[in-house]
């Protein structure tokens, strides 16, 4: 990655549209943009946060009518002197002006690099920077939500806080060693405790988020479980408003995972319709229920599909898995329409018809629920990034073996030797605490679009 300071060009568009955007940000960008676009008087003359009229000129030969908003530096999204130039979206006119724009003396910008720029002159950090792509790239009301909250900068601030809060505990410790003659404690130990266990708290929580925040910005994984021809792909097919996966009277018939996406109440759920279920000498489908029982543990939600037409025990045969505490379980009773006279559901289950729709409002807000989204939606921070959640578990165990060594008695510089891995893998996710290796831009900044 190129971290120069050149001024470089790139459309902030997707191509398609009535209305494109080309970005120019650098020290250089009023003189090139003045190069080639003529207005009532010159960019480089203008005063920030102003839209100014004009032309874009190829010699005398007019390429386009624009809108040209000037950005002085540091007050731009990269923290340079920036322009962008607002122009009609013909794919032509994109690419004439980005010709013009390099032939008068900028560069090309490489994927991410407004928001590498944007990192380096602290406009934004590193997770913020990261939240970026992620709001690009979201798909659903959670998943924006996600990356807003991200991106204001309150989880920035909340892990800020805890680094602060260690920063003063390892100041107290080593203002311990100037007074050593002396044997006093700035740092009381049982305060210093509690704090560092506070601390240890907080991180348990912002981990313990990661499941939901890795969840919503993948796709909620929903396994359809149940036994052969109990009409899971019906199901399927229903929650997805099209016919995704054959649907056939023969039992067995899907043997392989089939994995499909659908927003439901803005959330993105990955539906896994699976094999069904069942004793079987058949290889093939035997691979398949194999498939099925490792579905079922990467999901967060199992749906339990049973055949309502079934009398007696064979209603609901018992649970051939295991669930983990964080999973939950939903029984649904397919074709209630087709189910025996005096059919009564169980206590908590939920019945529907997959063929004819019947109940799958139902299905759909049960859902929703299993997925708790309300605290996203008031600004609570959540994890979705493993690369955070990796930073967060290297600082716990830190933490872990800081308050080990409090319980053997080390003294103060030692612990606070202890104490500082936590605040610099606290430092490695905001990227604050030092600026981030070469190796870690590249792989966060690779990800971005050119326009960004």
């Amino acid at each position: 990655m190129i971290l120069d300071h050149d001024t470089i060009v790139a459309p902030a568009t997707a191509p398609g549209g009535a209305i494109a955007v080309v970005r120019v940000s650098g020290s250089e960008a009023f003189v090139l943009c003045d190069r080639i676009f003529r207005g009532r008087t010159p960019l480089a003359a203008a005063a920030g946060n102003t839209v100014h009229y004009g032309r874009i000129l190829d010699g005398e030969r007019v390429v386009d009518d624009v809108l040209a908003t000037v950005f002085r530096a540091p007050y731009s999204y990269t923290g340079e002197d920036s322009v962008e130039i607002s122009c009609h979206g013909s794919s032509y006119i994109v690419s004439e002006i980005l010709r013009l724009l390099i032939a008068a003396g900028g560069r090309m910008a490489q994927p991410g690099e407004f928001t590498i720029r944007a990192y380096l002159a602290g406009k934004l950090d590193l997770s913020q920077a990261e939240a970026v792509a992620d709001l690009i790239a979201s798909s659903n009301r959670a998943a924006h939500a996600l990356a807003t909250n991200q991106m204001r900068g309150e989880y920035s601030e909340e892990l800020e806080g805890l680094r602060d809060q260690l920063l003063n505990l390892t100041s107290l410790l080593e203002l311990e060693l100037d007074f050593s003659e002396e044997d006093v404690e700035f740092a009381d130990r049982r305060a210093l405790r509690e704090t560092m266990e506070r601390i240890g708290a907080e991180i348990d929580r912002l981990r313990g988020s990661f499941a939901l925040g890795n969840a919503i910005k993948q796709g909620v994984a929903v396994a359809i479980v149940g036994a052969p021809n109990v009409g899971k792909s019906t199901l399927l097919n229903r929650l997805l408003n099209e016919d995704r996966a054959m649907v056939s009277e023969i039992a067995g018939t899907t043997r392989d995972v089939i994995e499909e996406r659908a927003n439901i109440g803005g959330v993105l759920f990955r539906f896994l319709d699976t094999a069904g279920i069942r004793a079987t000498e058949d290889r093939l489908e035997r691979m398949g229920i194999d498939r099925t029982m490792e579905s079922i543990r990467r999901a967060q939600v199992v749906i339990r599909l049973i055949d309502a037409q079934a009398q007696g025990d064979s209603a609901a045969p018992a649970l051939e898995f295991e669930l983990r505490p964080d999973q939950r379980l939903l029984t649904i009773y397919n074709k209630l329409d087709a189910a025996p006279e005096g059919f009564r559901l169980p206590e908590g289950a939920i019945g529907i018809s997959a063929k004819r729709g019947q109940g799958i409002d139902a299905l759909c807000e049960a859902l929703r629920e299993a997925v708790d989204t309300e605290g996203l939606y008031h600004g609570d921070a959540v994890v979705s990034n493993s690369r955070h959640y990796e930073a967060l578990t290297a600082a716990r165990e830190s933490l872990d073996r800081a308050l080990a060594g409090m319980d053997e008695g080390l003294p103060a510089d030692l612990l606070s030797e202890e104490i500082r891995p936590v605040i610099r893998h606290l430092g490695e996710i905001t990227g604050r605490g030092a600026i981030a290796p070469d190796e870690v831009l590249e792989n966060i900044f690779s990800k971005f679009c050119i326009g960004k």
